[in-house]
Parts: structure tokens; C-alpha cells; sequence
């Protein structure tokens, strides 16, 4: 599995079409652990291409503060889970809390 979460400062970004970069980050499943940590600048942010660019990087799953009601319907089109309301912190953290069912998400502060 491969997990985009946008970054600003090496910490999530809040908005998804806000950030410096994306972490991609390749995980095992089965123990739970971090394979590899990539950080790759995003094309420039227009509706629908951050999820098809992602598609193509292998991204399965993205994890996000905030994401609009149509980036996420973009995101299921291209057969990448969205998760949202995760909190401001490091991406090793959030993915850790995602792959040991502990990420605890809050709201969505994108309404748009």
C-alpha cells in the first residue's frame, strides 16, 4: 500500500491543495511498518489533477485535514481511498496511527 499525505513545513498540511509537497509512503500491511518515504513536489493545483497525478505515483490511500466534497468523489474515481480530519502532525506519525487503527480523525474543515 501507498499513502499520499500533503505536507507544509514536514508536517500535514491542513488543505490538500494547499501544500509543498506530498509524502508518498510505502507500507507493509501485514507488519505494519514503513517501507520507504518519498517527498515529491505536486503539479500545479487545479480540480482533478492532484488525484489523477497521484493515481499514477501508486498512491492507494490519502489522508488529509480537509478535502471538499468533489476532490474526494476525484479521488474515488481514481481507486484512492480518502481519509480526513487527520491531525497537524508528521507524516511517519499519522501513517503509524493509520496502519495500527489508531488515527483518530476529527472534522473536516473543508466544506467546499
Amino acid at each position: 500500500m501507498k499513502i499520499a499525505i500533503p505536507l507544509v513545513n514536514d508536517k500535514l498540511c491542513m488543505h490538500f491543495g494547499h501544500c509543498e509537497v506530498f509524502a508518498l509512503i510505502d507500507v507493509d500491511e501485514e507488519s505494519k511498518s514503513i517501507n520507504s518515504m518519498e517527498r515529491l513536489t505536486p503539479p500545479m493545483h487545479q480540480p482533478g489533477v492532484l488525484p489523477a497525478w497521484l493515481h499514477t505515483q501508486g498512491a492507494n490511500v490519502i489522508i488529509a485535514g480537509g478535502m471538499g466534497q468533489r476532490a474526494q468523489q476525484l479521488f474515488a474515481q481514481n481507486d484512492i481511498k480518502v481519509v480526513v480530519g487527520a491531525p497537524s502532525e508528521p507524516p511517519e506519525s499519522i501513517v503509524t496511527a493509520y496502519l495500527n487503527d489508531t488515527l483518530v480523525p476529527g472534522e473536516n474543515i473543508c466544506d467546499h
